[in-house]
């Protein structure tokens, strides 16, 4: 499966403190710094909800990112091909391998309403059609003028289209899907290099990577395919002395994020009578309200020792376990979101009191197996 490895990410929790763009990359270089290996920048349009948040876009930030780190991989958490066109995702891509010398990663989702829904953007078929965009993105990184690429989808056409960019990383960037439904995970298993959800409990991300597993089996990925997949996760770190005070404070959003339904038929919870999940996801958009009390009032019904085990949250001592146990479900790249007012720190302190020990018996069981 590979050596553990670890990432920081400037998601929602970068956005709604309002840093800085120079407090962003300071956060960077310090992950740099102090052994992560990857950092990963959020894809929003916007988060009205937070009035003061900055939210910038990430192909930008990660060039920026690049020309001032020199060892972690780049990331988007993620982005979609709904908003840009395959080819200029494709493009972004390779650019910013360029010029981190062979540093990118693409993370890429089917799209979801919260994106588009204001900008009268179109949102029908978005696994279908992400099916296509990641056959599209593929071929177009080998394209030059000399090896033209030709495409005929339903959705995306290409006629004797090319990139005049070879990316460093070869054949190309790594791409991480985000994937939670059985299509999108057996899609996942079929073209990615790597799996990156959020809102996961160890026993969701059990079952979920046995059918990526399944699925790449199914559709003849090679050994070595198998053996460099990366199972990464995005998750949440709040550090505190108080542990009990701040999930108090936390624990009605980490519950929003895990009301879908698979955490439900994993758990084996009753869907909430009335809640219309597909009209969630394809309506949902963070200036409606009316949706976002639905989600509050249906996601208290979710037990709390469920919700608590997808999160990490007070001292190294208390987050380590929780680590551990994704560990043990397959996780090998954290993506971390760090809470709190003392971003800096926390970084450093994840770095120094955290990452040790779970790379220490990472290290120690691959050796016993091996």
């Amino acid at each position: 499966m590979g050596r553990l490895k670890f990432g920081i990410q400037n998601g929602l929790n970068v956005a709604r403190a309002g840093y800085s763009e120079d407090q962003i990359l300071t956060a960077c270089v310090l992950a740099d710094r102090t052994g992560y290996d990857s950092v990963w920048y959020m894809d929003h349009t916007n988060v009205p909800q937070w009035k003061k948040a900055i939210v910038l876009d990430p192909w930008v930030m990660l060039s920026a990112i690049a020309n001032a780190t020199r060892n972690v991989e780049l990331g988007t958490c993620v982005t979609d091909a709904i908003r840009r066109h395959p080819s200029n995702i494709a493009l972004a891509a390779i650019t910013l391998d360029r010029i981190s010398k062979g540093r990118a990663i693409l993370g890429i989702g089917a799209g979801e309403a919260q994106n588009l829904k204001e900008f009268c953007i179109p949102f029908e078929k978005p696994v279908t059609k992400w099916e296509e965009q990641i056959q599209l993105i593929h071929k177009l990184y080998g394209s030059s003028p000399d090896n033209t690429v030709d495409f005929a989808g339903k959705y995306y056409q290409l006629e004797g289209a090319c990139l005049q960019a070879p990316p460093i990383r070869k054949p190309y960037p790594p791409t991480y899907m985000a994937a939670g439904g059985k299509k999108t995970l057996m899609l996942t298993g079929k073209y990615g290099n790597g799996w990156l959800p959020i809102g996961y409990t160890p026993e969701l991300f059990e079952d979920h990577k046995a059918q990526i597993q399944k699925s790449m089996d199914e559709n003849g990925r090679t050994d070595e395919e198998k053996d460099s997949f990366q199972f990464a996760l995005d998750i949440d770190v709040y550090f505190s002395e108080d542990a009990e005070a701040s999930w108090a404070k936390m624990k009605e959003a980490v519950k929003v994020s895990l009301f879908k339904p698979e955490v439900l038929r994993v758990h084996g919870l009753k869907e909430i009578e009335g809640f219309d999940f597909r009209k969630y996801f394809t309506e949902y958009s963070m200036s409606n309200q009316s949706w976002i009390v639905k989600m509050r009032e249906a996601a208290t019904k979710i037990p709390e020792p469920i919700a608590r085990s997808s999160t990490a949250v007070g001292s190294p001592d208390d987050v380590i376990p929780t680590f551990e146990r994704f560990v043990k479900a397959g996780v090998n790249h954290f993506v971390i979101r760090f809470w709190g007012k003392n971003y800096f720190g926390s970084i450093d302190k994840f770095a120094s009191d955290v990452m040790p020990h779970l790379k220490h018996k990472d290290e120690s069981s691959a050796t016993f197996l091996g």
